[in-house]
């Protein structure tokens, strides 16, 4: 899976004869899987048309601040579209565009959105031989680098011009490897093994029932999605559950029961460089179970339980330099049971959850966390998504590793 996948990416297209490929360039991030929102300047459209860029990206083109169109009167913030970028790329960037860029000549949308983007943003300069050497545009390139912009260096071959030289724009696909690699560099986690366990446990009755809980499994697996996302090798250890992850930095180890995700943690943890144990695993388990059915007989049942091992107080005996997360899903007294669990089990960080919080708990898809360090030091969340969730639990590992 690409690094651009779900990345929401502004294409800035300044007017060069080399817009024509921002047709492919458009496509290409589309198939990566990301969203795509095309700026164009005005002298733009002389080269290639905002319907064919607006079809391939499936967003409406913008290259004017309103929308003179009597039935579409609109005006089209500059501020927003900078907002909404995770990424934005000009490409081509002609001498005129980055003369612009670099000295904030703000005349038309596409600088008022560069000017805004709160984003990283990339350009691809694109012209001829004597003007990509000629010492303004080189100032440019040193101005807009120092503005912390970062360049996707110009091909040599053959120009528009009919000369063969250095100034033609890379070509698409290289625009998006040079992408791909320059994000994946820049990934805070990359290198580090994350051992991740989500969803429940089931423990068997018989044949036909077991014992279980209502844990859906959603935030181990948006813990385990946002740590691939942030470059982390994720070994996600899932009990039963329908959520499924498509990414080859994700392996998982499906389970069912408490000692076979005891088994796996185990056999992994060693070589991991984070633990996090989101997993909702039952604390008893049947005795004796049914090698058969158990018939509807008798008026009174009654099952003789014995505890299961507790995973995560076991990692906590063994760890090393691991950085060790649990989870705490409390009802009442929540801050005491959790801080003794941060003693008990030896941990480094344990996220609470409290059933008297609305908006958390199992099978919702938002969450209310509170974070308690070994410290004792205590951060209440606001409730949010859990995939944003999932991005602040990702946070305190970053902040472990580099703060």
């Amino acid at each position: 899976m690409s690094v651009l996948n779900g990345k929401k990416i502004l294409l800035g297209v300044s007017g060069g004869i080399a817009a024509y490929k921002t047709a492919t360039l458009v496509r290409l991030f589309i198939k990566a899987g990301a969203h795509v929102q095309v700026i164009m300047t005005p002298a733009s459209k002389d080269f290639i048309t905002p319907l064919t860029l607006s079809t391939l990206s499936k967003n409406p083109v913008y290259s004017s601040f309103y929308n003179q169109d009597e039935a579409d009167e609109k005006w089209n913030s500059h501020v927003e579209l900078g907002l909404w970028a995770d990424l934005m790329i000009i490409a081509p960037a002609t001498a005129n565009t980055l003369s612009k860029m670099a000295n904030g000549a703000c005349d038309n949308l596409l600088i008022a959105v560069y000017l805004s983007a709160k984003c990283p943003v990339y350009f691809a300069p694109a012209m001829d031989l004597d003007m990509y050497i000629h010492s303004s545009t080189l100032e440019s390139f040193k101005t807009l680098k120092l503005y912390g912009n970062t360049m996707i260096p110009a091909e040599t071959g053959e120009l528009a011009s009919g000369l063969s030289g250095e100034g033609r724009m890379a070509e698409p696909e290289h625009i998006v490897a040079f992408l791909e690699a320059d994000l994946e560099k820049k990934l805070p986690l990359k290198g580090k093994k994350i051992l991740i366990t989500a969803g429940p446990t089931y423990e068997a009755i018989d044949p036909v029932r077991f014992i279980g809980n209502h844990s859906s499994g959603k935030m181990g697996f948006d813990i385990a999605q946002s740590a691939a996302n942030l470059g982390a090798s994720v070994i996600l250890v899932a009990g039963p559950t329908h959520f499924k992850i498509d990414n080859q930095l994700v392996k998982v180890i499906p389970v069912v029961s408490a000692q076979e995700m005891f088994d796996v943690c185990h056999s992994y943890f060693s070589d991991v460089d984070v633990a996090i144990a989101a997993a909702a695993v039952a604390d008893y388990r049947p005795k004796n179970v049914s090698l058969q059915k158990i018939k509807k007989e008798a008026n009174e049942f009654s099952i003789e339980l014995e505890k299961t091992k507790d995973i995560l107080a076991s990692l906590g005996k063994i760890k090393k330099n691991q950085f060790l997360i649990g989870f705490a899903l409390e009802t009442e007294n929540e801050i005491e049971n959790a801080k003794s669990k941060i003693q008990k089990k030896n941990l480094d960080l344990i996220v609470l959850n409290s059933m008297q919080d609305e908006g958390a708990g199992f099978g919702k898809l938002t969450n209310k966390i509170t974070f308690i360090d070994k410290n004792f030091k205590i951060e209440p969340m606001e409730l949010k998504s859990k995939e944003a969730v999932a991005d602040d639990i990702l946070n305190k590992v970053i902040a472990h590793f580099y703060d």
